[in-house]
């Protein structure tokens, strides 16, 4: 049995999928490891780091595809490569079945076996091979110290003989995992710290980590059965808006997390509570691959408006991409490992299995 992986496309992808410390898990499951030349050499892992683990190498990608019985990405492989991969191939990643839903029917259609990661049960078996988790609570330290560096004024209370600055107030909006880790990494830099979600069930995570939770009359009723929050009425939108245009005018960076798998991100900060904010304040949005919270979030693009910076990245993990990289091929083994028949060292796609069922499209 083969595993596969190619390089991605490294203007939008930096991360990989197989770290050389995941080689040799590979390895004792019976698989042989076929990588691009130079695979990690951009985030310093030199190929011999593979090879002396037992890793092969070669310089053709069509070689690795169609040579592969499962190949790993990060991302949806382009077109002139995803048409390498034949019949009963399996190729697992973050293939965004939202977006790329005519590719992947045309690949199914092949009879290509397709898992994308992003689909995994909220389950305990399944944690271990969680990359949403993984890769947001990442994601959410690097949305802090991105936002915090924009920030033209110190982070923690200072005192000294000259006077007192006052702590940075900080408010996360959207508190699943980045929004927690943006909480936790704030106030480990000492700033105050307040968060917003929809969902009552965040109130003492947000709490347990030293922020104030914000809510209104109404939230416990919007968590969705897989622990998302889910879209809000037009009456609660309306006091979510009344209190966040109160909030912001004491608020000096604002990190924006919340999303809605397999939708637009929900507009939440617009134009009138922007104007409304601090000349010199900071927003940085983690929704703007989505479509981003604010009214003027631009992916990859720092727009200035009233005074207020706002940022968002369409990949911020392209900017920890050795860390993300790790994480990222440990959930990537776990869903490996179990797919594989380990007493007769197969694959084995066993279909009343639900982390199977919910990742594979059909």
């Amino acid at each position: 049995m083969r595993i596969g992986s190619v390089l991605e496309n490294q203007k939008i992808e930096k991360r990989i999928s197989i770290t050389p410390d995941i080689v040799k898990k590979y390895i004792s499951l019976g698989f042989e490891i076929f990588l691009s030349e130079n695979y990690g050499k951009h985030i310093g892992i030199n190929d011999e780091e593979y090879t002396k683990l037992g890793a092969k190498f070669s310089k053709d990608d069509k070689e690795i595809l169609s040579s592969s019985d499962i190949i790993v990405q990060l991302g949806m492989l382009p077109d002139d490569k995803s048409s390498i991969i034949k019949e009963n191939q399996i190729l697992i990643g973050v293939l965004n079945p939202y977006e790329n839903k005519d590719k992947l029917e045309n690949l199914a259609k092949k009879k290509i076996k397709l898992f994308s990661l992003e689909l995994l049960p909220r389950i305990t078996r399944a944690q271990s091979m969680d990359i949403l988790s993984s890769q947001a609570n990442l994601a959410g330290y690097k949305a802090v110290i991105e936002s915090f560096a924009s920030f033209e004024k110190a982070i923690p209370m200072m005192m000294t003989a000259a006077g007192t600055i006052p702590a940075a107030k900080v408010l996360v909006v959207g508190a699943g995992v980045a929004g927690l880790q943006a909480i936790a990494t704030a106030k480990r830099m000492g700033a105050i710290v307040f968060a917003t979600d929809v969902r009552m069930a965040s109130k003492e995570q947000v709490e347990s980590l030293g922020g104030k939770f914000l809510t209104v009359e109404g939230s416990e009723n919007l968590e969705s059965e897989g622990g998302y929050a889910k879209e809000t009425s037009e009456d609660f939108k309306k006091k979510q808006e009344q209190l966040l245009s109160e909030t912001l005018k004491k608020i000096d960076i604002v990190i924006c997390t919340a999303l809605i798998p397999g939708k637009k991100a929900p507009l939440i900060i617009k134009d009138s509570m922007i104007d409304n904010m601090q000349s010199g304040s900071v927003i940085y949005d983690l929704a703007a691959v989505q479509g981003g919270n604010t009214a003027f979030t631009k992916a990859d693009e720092i727009i200035e408006k009233h005074g207020v910076k706002i940022m968002g990245e369409t990949n911020i993990l392209n900017k920890l991409p050795n860390s993300s990289s790790s994480l990222y091929a440990k959930n990537m083994f776990n869903f490996v490992d179990n797919l594989l028949d380990k007493k007769n060292k197969k694959i084995n796609i066993n279909l009343e299995d639900e982390i199977i069922v919910k990742t594979l499209i059909k």
